[in-house]
This record gives structure tokens, C-alpha cells and sequence, in this order.
């Protein structure tokens, strides 16, 4: 089976992989037994696999290809919305500890990291701490999930939607010195009223379905029909865009460059992009001299033209890791 085929690769092995503090990981394979590894980090924080068209990104002759549902989310338990309590130990620092018991468990030395939006934050800052387990990084849809790009894909690019934002930031119910993020992650991690919870949801979902609208690949409608996925990514989003990704300070991306000095990063990112402009990848290539940058100019939050380059990058790189 090639990667350029339609057809998905079928599963090898699933499970769900019992953490160091209790919580349950699911995971599954595809692709080539003895291949070079891949892991795929979804986006969010709080998207799930949601399904698998994600293995098509691969080459599943000469791949094994990981994907996971990053805790709180898909079908990983707890589900955060099934035990708000868990949000406190819901971190990036805590999803890197959890990825690392998924490398030991596999037994894999080193992988190839990829991901797309926040898992393109996730891969990054899962290679700054542990680059000598890491083959390359490839990223789609690039963030750092910084509090500029926070206030940006929440606050500024309101200026490009006002009437949406308008509503929004109305239905927030922010206090006085509050953001307009942090006012929805409080409201979806309180436990004592689940309507009010419900009504975040929905305005959360309906404001990340208008600021994606610009993409060439964007269909109308809610971005979550489901209640429960609805819940379960508004509150893990807020959370981790509340808290500037769980990355502040010295512990930013940016900040850590010095760690992928070594390690071979493609960047690929769309030039319509409004949520996450093309500026964030530019500034990550500035810093890393192993680094690609590929800008689709006629791409918004992913497409076609990324999904290709991130398997040619990828390709490049399992040829020489081998197999």
C-alpha cells in the first residue's frame, strides 16, 4: 500500500495505555510493523483522532504510524468533561510525560514528530524536552500557542469579524480585568451549572467556526455537532489558551529554540490563514538552522497542498532514518 493511495492503512494494534497517575491513553498503530515511527498530534488541545484520515499522511509501507488521543479527550478517559477535577493535571507538561510513557511502552528509541495546530505546538515542545527521542519535526498549521497568538485568534482578529465578535465577547460574561479566554475557561470548568457550560460551548464553537470562514476549504455550520465533542474541546481549548499553553516565560517555544538546534523541523503553513497568521512559522524558521519553510499560498488552516508537503517531508525523513 503507498501513501499516494486513497485507501486508509488498516489498524495493527489499539489500546489504551494506563498513565502513571491513573488516567487511560488511548492509542492505535497502522502502517509497517518494523517501520520507521511517526506519531501524529491532534489539534485543539481537545480535538481527538477523529477518525482515521489522519494515517493517509503517511507511507504506510515504510511507516508505523502512531496516532493518540491526548487525555481528556477522544477516546482517552477520563474524559475532562466527565470529571472537570482533572483539568488542574491537564498540562503540556503532563501530555509530554504521557507521549514519553507511549514512546517507552512501544518500545521505540526515536520518532518522527508531526501534528497540525496545537499538536504542531504539542510536537515542538515535546522535541525542545526531549530532542535525542526525536528523528525530525514536521508541522502543519503552525502555533506556539503564545499569549500573542492567543489574544490574536480570541481578541484581535475580531477587527476582521466584528459582528461575530460583537456576540461573542457579549455571551462571554467577562468580569472586570477578565479576557474574553479566560472568561470562558472559567465558566466551562465550573462544575455547579452544566446549562451555563452547554450555552459556553455553544458560543465558544460558534466564534471558532466564523474565524475560520476565509479558508477556501471552510463549509458553514457549527465546527462541533456533537454535544459532547462540543464540550469536550471548547473546555480543553479555553483551558489551555487561558494559561498561554502551559509554555510561559522561558518554557515558550520561541524561547527554546536553542533545543532544536539539531533537529530537522519542516514548518508548513497556509498564506490564508487568518486564525494563526503565516508570521508564527516565519519567526520559528528565523530561529532554527535545520529548518523548512513552505507557505501554500492559497491554503488557509490546512488543505490539500499541506497534507502533501507533510508527506513528502516526512518521506525525506524516514529514508534517512532508514527502515
Amino acid at each position: 500500500m503507498s501513501f499516494r493511495d486513497d485507501a486508509v492503512p488498516p489498524l495493527l494494534d489499539s489500546g489504551h495505555l494506563a498513565l502513571s497517575d491513573g488516567a487511560s491513553l488511548y492509542w492505535e498503530t497502522s502502517g509497517r510493523a518494523d517501520g520507521v515511527p511517526v506519531l501524529w498530534l491532534h489539534g485543539g488541545p481537545g480535538s481527538g483522532l477523529r477518525g482515521e484520515r489522519y494515517r493517509r499522511k503517511f507511507d504506510a509501507d515504510r511507516n508505523l504510524i502512531i496516532g493518540v488521543d491526548q487525555r481528556g479527550c477522544g477516546r482517552s478517559v477520563p474524559l475532562v468533561t466527565d470529571e472537570l477535577s482533572s483539568l488542574a493535571g491537564n498540562t503540556t507538561e503532563r501530555l509530554i510525560a504521557d507521549l514519553e510513557e507511549l514512546r517507552a511502552f512501544l518500545g521505540l528509541e526515536r520518532w518522527i514528530i508531526t501534528g497540525g495546530s496545537w499538536g504542531s505546538t504539542l510536537a515542538l515542545a515535546y522535541a525542545a524536552e526531549h530532542p535525542e527521542r526525536v528523528i525530525g519535526v514536521v508541522v502543519g498549521a503552525v502555533t506556539t500557542t503564545s499569549r500573542d497568538e492567543v489574544d490574536w485568534i480570541t481578541e484581535g482578529v475580531g477587527r476582521i469579524f466584528p459582528e461575530a465578535w460583537a456576540s461573542f465577547e457579549a455571551a462571554s460574561g467577562r468580569r472586570e480585568g477578565e479576557r474574553v479566554v479566560e472568561a470562558y475557561a472559567r465558566r466551562l470548568a465550573d462544575p455547579a451549572d452544566a446549562a451555563d457550560r452547554g450555552r459556553a460551548a455553544a458560543d465558544w464553537d460558534a466564534w471558532e467556526s466564523t474565524h475560520v470562514s476565509l479558508d477556501p476549504a471552510w463549509t458553514p455550520g457549527p465546527m462541533h455537532h456533537d454535544p459532547v465533542e462540543r464540550a469536550v474541546f471548547s473546555t480543553l481549548v479555553t483551558h489551555y489558551w487561558a494559561n498561554d499553553g502551559f509554555l510561559p516565560g522561558n518554557r515558550a517555544i520561541l524561547a527554546r529554540t536553542d533545543r532544536l538546534a539539531h533537529v530537522p523541523v519542516v514548518l508548513i503553513h497556509g498564506r490564508r490563514d487568518v486564525s494563526g497568521p503565516a508570521v508564527t512559522p516565519w519567526r520559528l524558521h528565523q530561529r532554527l538552522p535545520r529548518s523548512e519553510l513552505h507557505v501554500v499560498e492559497n491554503e488557509g488552516h490546512g488543505g490539500p497542498g499541506q497534507t502533501e508537503l507533510i508527506r513528502e517531508a516526512v518521506a525525506r525523513l524516514t529514508a534517512t532514518a532508514g527502515t
